[in-house]
């Protein structure tokens, strides 16, 4: 188990019982956060496929996407490209630890083309986009092989700074844990979250009487 999977299951065990919906105070997104236009999504580099839905992560990233089209704040780019943020994404199973497949082309995608009710996204890739954080722990660089996994039994959304080196090892700037908020239901249930928090932090704050 690498240090940074480790860290994240920690923060698992914490975050999980104190799911968002709960929070009695909301914390305020960074300026810069507020500030940024353009956005990645991409599969945490520490998440396997599970061997029940193989395609479950690659789905997840198409819900996610297609939300932030429909939503228009952002603009996306595509994978390998630079963005002011970067949102992580890994889907959960119900259990702690669940059998998957790593390694391997399951995730990749050499193409893209996506479209809503209001807007369409193609888009071509060339190679491989660089890995994030120490290339030879990238699974992308493995042969395929079964690990036994272990994270967050739910669904989990992370939004991290993207003008940094190695983004995904910095802690993320915010972050959404949810059973099946991932999917399109038909609303991406993290996505909209998302969106209440930033509204939350861009609404304008009444001066505290004396």
């Amino acid at each position: 188990m690498t240090a940074r999977l480790a860290l994240l299951l920690a923060l698992a065990l914490l975050l999980v019982p104190a799911a968002p919906a709960k929070y009695k105070k909301k914390p305020t997104l960074p300026e810069d956060v507020l500030r940024a236009q353009t956005v990645r999504v991409v599969i945490d580099p520490d998440a396997g496929e599970p061997l029940d839905r193989p395609n479950a992560n690659a789905t997840a990233r198409d819900n996610v996407e297609k939300a932030l089209m429909e939503w228009g704040r952002f603009r996306l780019v595509m994978d390998g490209q630079e963005a002011d943020l970067i949102i992580a994404l890994r889907t959960g199973s119900g259990n702690m630890m669940r059998p998957t497949m790593k390694g391997g082309p399951i995730d990749q995608r050499p193409g893209i083309g996506q479209s809503t009710d209001s807007t369409i996204r193609i888009g071509g890739q060339r190679g491989q986009p660089p890995p994030f954080g120490d290339p030879a722990a990238d699974p992308r660089n493995q042969r395929p092989h079964m690990s036994n996994e272990v994270g967050p039994s739910d669904d989990m959304f992370q939004v991290y700074r993207g003008s940094m080196s190695n983004p995904l090892d910095s802690p993320p700037v915010w972050r959404y844990i949810g059973k099946d908020c991932l999917r399109a239901t038909p609303q991406v249930a993290a996505v909209e979250e998302f969106r209440k928090a930033i509204a939350e932090s861009e609404r304008p704050r009444l001066p505290k009487t004396p």
